[in-house]
């Protein structure tokens, strides 16, 4: 069930244009039209990409496009948008050496591109393929979400159409660990930037 206003909803009995109009009657005027034709990447399903891809189908954005080469992990539970049943799956049925080899084929259709991986290198590999096959396009990384605290360190940066979020410091390690609110704050922040990118074509830092 779903309660709008003073109008109780059963799914089952509204249509899909129903539906959206009371999920998303909260967006900023005529964002959702915008919003539903347009197509994000999402390079990694851990932490942050899985974070962001639920901020922004919850946004609006129904194309996503998800590639990630890893398993999950019960150490992943405590930040990611995965449930004890799902350790041991593949993140997405996607490997590693193809992803960094196509990946102008895998996220050709997408508008943006949201850097979401672990590994520093994984990332520069990521972001330089992409930026040499679609100079015209956005990517939004995140470097330094490790740690705790430190909220006023995290921002965002803009070099061109590369946007990083985060504090472009903090790497993590076992000393510095990953914990949900850094994580989850560097993920809304990428989602809110592809947001504001899709509906304006840029962003403001």
């Amino acid at each position: 069930m779903i309660m709008a206003e003073n109008t109780i909803f059963d799914i089952k009995n509204i249509s899909r244009s129903e539906f959206e109009t009371q999920f998303y009657k909260r967006n900023p005027p005529g964002s959702s039209g915008v919003l539903k034709t347009k197509t994000v990447a999402i390079a990694g399903a851990g932490g942050l990409g899985s974070n962001v891809a639920v901020a922004l189908v919850r946004a609006g954005v129904y194309n996503l496009i998800i590639a990630d080469f890893d398993r999950i992990e019960l150490s992943n539970l405590n930040r990611q948008q995965f449930c004890y049943e799902q350790t041991g799956r593949l993140k997405v049925a996607a490997l590693k050496e193809n992803l960094l080899k196509n990946t102008a084929a895998i996220f050709a259709e997408a508008d943006l591109l949201v850097e979401a991986f672990d590994r520093a290198e994984m990332k520069a590999m990521l972001i330089e393929a992409w930026c040499k096959a679609y100079p015209q396009k956005f990517i939004v990384a995140a470097s330094g979400l490790a740690g705790t605290g430190r909220c006023g360190l995290i921002k965002t940066s803009a070099y061109g159409r590369l946007i990083i979020c985060g504090d472009q410091q903090s790497e993590a390690s076992e000393a510095n660990g990953l914990i949900a609110p850094r994580v989850a704050m560097v993920a809304a922040m990428q989602a809110n930037c592809a947001v504001e990118i899709l509906l304006t074509g840029g962003v403001k830092v």
